[in-house]
């Protein structure tokens, strides 16, 4: 069933609006690449210059951190050789509504046990939810300050991410975050605010792209609610930016990925076993009044109504859809038209925060980042449709993830993706035409062509031996050579079942590994009686499970 485009204001297929604020701006541009296709020399072009207001941080601390804030070094010595581990917080470690730190005494247990261990530091999300949670420009950052003193104590490094999205299913979830208070009542009011498919369900996990540059959110735009917390985050935590703070990932969409919600949140942890396709999230009437603009442009009115018709998920065989089967309209010229526009929208919303991002924190040493999605199910098919419709215009004729990597080159972000644990012959037990190992390595060679660093991350929450393995595999597959960037590692997660003493083994043994050049370059297998603990006393491992 078609959905017709509900009212909308008017736009141009350019969207622009004026910067207000005196940063300086680089030279280079924020307008993407012309989105062109094969059957007409006409381009239609998505750009955008952005629009920022003042932050105004709250900083009301006093006592133990307050002194920490005033007087405690911020320097934290390197010691690391190799390619360093990153560890993952658990998703409440501050809590919801109160904001503070949770199990203070266990998690710097667990924190004593990751320095002994070698892990170079944690991985710290940051809830918008959570942190500007009942007014605009309130923000309460207590409970990640408490964090980032704790860690700076034990010796460890952090990478905090600015999480944009909403963390669970739903009330129920017990590591349920939904949006600011305020975002959702927003969205309450103008239901267009959600993505939506064409049978008209809504998803609440992110703000639609399609109106990142208006100002819907009290008076705001989306991009300048996002640009405002990092401004704040950054005026709230200079003391420790640079030092103890090294990277900041910036949440550019669900779960933190560059991507649309083309799957319910609840599907992501089983979709690969029943095939998902996904669906087309350009539904709501920002999205289908940028779409009608740039049909309109071109001269083909007929294509401005929505996403492709015959992309059914509901059969889930590719091969038994009109659009994505192996010589399906994918690759014909509503097919390009789409899924340029599509994925254009996609990259131009990257650049935006990228942009905004790149300005905040210019001249502080902290590394950027952005994450990608390990959309790998239909990988083997030729139109895969799953990285379709989440907005990777990536098939087996054309390279969707190299345009990504260059847009994160030119503001100096490093690339972060998942999938780097999973083995193809694993995978095609349940599901043939998967292959996260191809899905890697496409992404690793465009990081490679780019020159840009590489952060790797696991997708299940425990790994054994052999997927270590694998993620040492995968990323000597992209250290190797003269002159490569540097490669990171983020495990996810911290929790009770890393401590266990058969999981702190192996994973204490991969640490040491990644981070000795020799072994990491080497035959990559497991030495005998390679016992990770030496550094380690049990007393202190046994303490750290208390933390989960």
């Amino acid at each position: 069933m078609a959905i017709t485009s509900p009212s909308a204001p008017t736009f141009s297929a350019s969207l622009c609006c004026t910067r207000t604020d005196s940063a300086a701006v680089p030279a280079r541009s924020l307008k993407s690449s012309p989105i062109q296709t094969r059957f007409q020399n006409r381009r239609f072009t998505l750009s955008c210059r952005l629009d920022s207001s003042s932050s105004v941080p709250s900083n009301g601390f006093d006592g133990d951190l307050q002194y920490e804030l005033q007087h405690g070094s911020v320097s934290t010595h390197y010691r690391r050789r190799g390619s360093p581990v990153f560890v993952t917080l658990p998703v409440d470690a501050v809590s919801l509504p109160a904001g503070i730190m949770k199990r203070k005494k266990a998690m710097a247990q667990s924190f004593r046990a990751l320095t002994a261990a070698g892990v170079e530091g944690v991985v710290m999300e940051v809830w918008w939810g959570l942190v500007e949670r009942e007014l605009p420009r309130v923000y309460n950052w207590q409970g990640y300050l408490e964090i980032v003193v704790l860690a700076r104590r034990c010796g460890l490094k952090v990478r905090a991410v600015m999480a944009f999205h909403q963390c669970g299913t739903g009330p129920d979830d017990p590591f349920w975050i939904p949006l600011p208070q305020w975002v959702c009542e927003d969205m309450d009011k103008d239901p267009d605010l959600a993505y939506s498919d064409r049978f008209g369900r809504r998803n609440m996990e992110y703000i639609s792209l399609g109106c990142d540059v208006l100002p819907v959110l009290h008076g705001r735009s989306p991009i300048q609610a996002y640009a405002e917390f990092m401004r704040s985050f950054r005026d709230t935590f200079r003391p420790f930016l640079g030092g103890v703070i090294t990277g900041i990932q910036v949440g550019m969409g669900p779960a933190g990925e560059l991507r649309y919600p083309s799957c319910p949140l609840q599907k992501l942890s089983w979709t690969w076993r029943s095939r998902e396709l996904g669906e087309f999230q350009c539904y709501d009437k920002y999205m289908l009044a940028s779409l009608n603009a740039c049909a309109g442009e071109i001269g083909m009115r007929e294509w401005a109504n929505g996403g492709p018709i015959g992309a059914s998920n509901l059969m889930q065989d590719p091969e038994s859809t009109e659009f994505f089967k192996s010589d399906g309209s994918w690759n014909a010229p509503y097919g390009e038209f789409f899924l340029a526009w599509y994925s254009g929208m996609l990259l131009l919303h990257g650049e935006r925060i990228c942009r905004e991002a790149e300005t905040t924190f210019r001249g502080l040493e902290v590394n950027l980042s952005g994450k990608v999605a390990g959309i790998h199910w239909h990988y083997g098919t030729r139109s895969h449709p799953s990285e379709l419709t989440a907005g990777y215009y990536n098939t087996s004729i054309r390279d969707g993830f190299l345009p990504i990597a260059r847009m994160f080159g030119r503001y100096g972000f490093t690339m972060c993706c998942t999938c780097f644990e999973m083995r193809d012959a694993e995978e095609q037990q349940m599901n043939p035409v998967s292959s996260p190992e191809g899905f890697v390595k496409q992404l690793l060679l465009a990081a490679r062509i780019c020159d840009i660093p590489l952060q790797g991350e696991n997708t299940a929450s425990s790994l054994d031996d052999e997927s270590y393995q694998q993620v040492l595999r995968m990323s000597k597959f992209y250290s190797d050579g003269p002159g490569t960037p540097t490669f990171s590692f983020n495990f996810a997660r911290m929790d009770k079942n890393l401590f266990e003493y058969r999981n702190w083994v192996s994973f204490t043994r991969f640490v040491r590994q990644m981070a000795d050049v020799k072994i990491f370059r080497a035959k990559l297998g497991f030495g005998e009686g390679d016992m990770p603990l030496s550094s380690l006393s049990a007393s202190a491992t046994a303490g750290a499970v208390l933390a989960h």
